[in-house]
């Protein structure tokens, strides 16, 4: 009732409703989030399930290129209402289809339309940030987002165990109904005038490549969903069907592992405003989720309290390389610049590609915990692109 009530016009009432739309969407999102390949595995084999990644976050990155085109036609806050609907209905149809054929087509839409929701909501929150407190404004968007994370896969694991796979993707739909509600009641704090520069991706991506700052933190972007690719998709299939840790204990150790996202980001956001910048909490998240993937590979026993440590410390380096990446990226664009942000937003897409594009070949030749090194060894570039980043303090 408090969103829906909502009637100051301005900077402050929208930033509030993009809090608590973040956090609806954010649970929404989550529900199914730890379970979708499990879900996809009632249907395809381990490598389909690879090679459909590929095929769906490629398809991804060319919606997303096409997005600037369409949000400057129809309006960013147009284009936010259908891919709601969008989003919605494949949820829907996930929780209900059993035919092969149709869950990859809706498993299509529902990536594709949650990638491009996460634009639409950024072009919202920038609208209504300014650069001196882009470190807070944005570490609390994310800390509040991470907030619907923590208890959901929890919440997945009671819901698949009595209602099977379907129910949270039936779960995350219903969300969508207050959430929709939302962007029609709010309509006049939600639709911004604003102009946004035609730019084609190509152009876009070509000035962004040539500042090194820029450059510096697409990489970096590239790289942690890259993580976020091995420890979504692989993990919990490594953990479940490899060390037969059951899903019961998975729920509550996926709900810790996410508790840094809420503990360290907003106070990350805070420091990097206040006194020292991005570039030394980058470093430190990135090594810290160095030193994870090699423990992922080292434990061999589904020994809980040893993985609950790892993936909770794994964590604090996503948290860390998150917060700062986002804040870093807002300081240099503002919500004009949609080539910039649909760019930035591709690299969750792309790194995904690339990571389950690499699991899908080497799945054929080697144990799937040789992943966590092979994923390992590909981050170390990530600590030359911090190093060409200039700090904003």
């Amino acid at each position: 009732m408090f969103l829906l009530n909502i009637k100051n016009k301005g900077i402050k009432s929208r930033r509030y409703l993009m809090y608590s739309i973040g956090f609806i969407l954010s649970v929404s999102t989550a529900l199914p989030a730890y379970i979708q390949s499990s879900f996809l595995r009632q249907y395809l084999s381990l490598e389909l399930i690879s090679l459909l990644f590929v095929a769906t976050n490629t398809i991804t990155i060319a919606a997303i290129s096409l997005f600037p085109h369409i949000i400057r036609k129809f309006s960013n806050y147009l284009t936010a209402k259908f891919t709601v609907i969008a989003y919605g209905i494949s949820l829907l149809g996930l929780a209900t289809i059993n035919s092969p054929y149709l869950i990859i087509f809706f498993f299509l839409t529902f990536i594709v339309s949650s990638n491009l929701l996460w634009i639409n909501m950024d072009i919202l929150l920038e609208s209504a940030s300014s650069d001196k407190k882009t470190g807070r404004i944005r570490t609390l968007y994310l800390t509040l987002n991470n907030l619907g994370w923590i208890l959901s896969p929890m919440i997945s694991v009671y819901l698949v165990r009595d209602g099977g796979y379907s129910l949270p993707f039936l779960i995350s739909a219903t969300l969508i109904i207050p959430l929709f509600l939302v962007l029609i009641i709010q309509k006049k704090n939600l639709k911004i005038a604003k102009k946004y520069k035609k730019e084609n991706l190509l152009k876009s991506f070509k000035k962004l490549w040539a500042n090194s700052n820029l450059k510096g933190v697409f990489v970096l972007a590239v790289l942690l969903n890259l993580f976020y690719s091995c420890a979504v998709l692989y993990l919990p299939i490594y953990l479940n069907q490899g060390l037969g840790i059951d899903w019961k204990n998975l729920g509550w150790m996926f709900s810790l592992m996410l508790v840094p996202f809420s503990l360290f980001e907003f106070p990350a956001g805070y420091l990097a405003d206040k006194y020292f910048g991005e570039k030394e909490m980058m470093s430190i998240g990135l090594f810290i989720i160095f030193i994870s993937l090699i423990l992922f590979f080292l434990i061999s026993t589904p020994t809980l309290w040893v993985w609950a440590i790892a993936l909770f410390i794994s964590r604090i380096g996503a948290a860390l390389v998150e917060s700062m990446r986002d804040t870093y990226f807002f300081k240099n664009v503002n919500a004009g610049e949609v080539g910039y942000i649909n760019i930035f937003r591709m690299t969750g897409p792309l790194g995904y590609v690339l990571g389950a594009a690499l699991a899908s070949c080497l799945l054929w030749v080697m144990p799937i915990n040789y992943l966590f090194i092979a994923f390992a060894i590909i981050l170390v570039p990530g600590f030359y692109y911090i190093s060409i980043i200039k700090d904003t303090k």
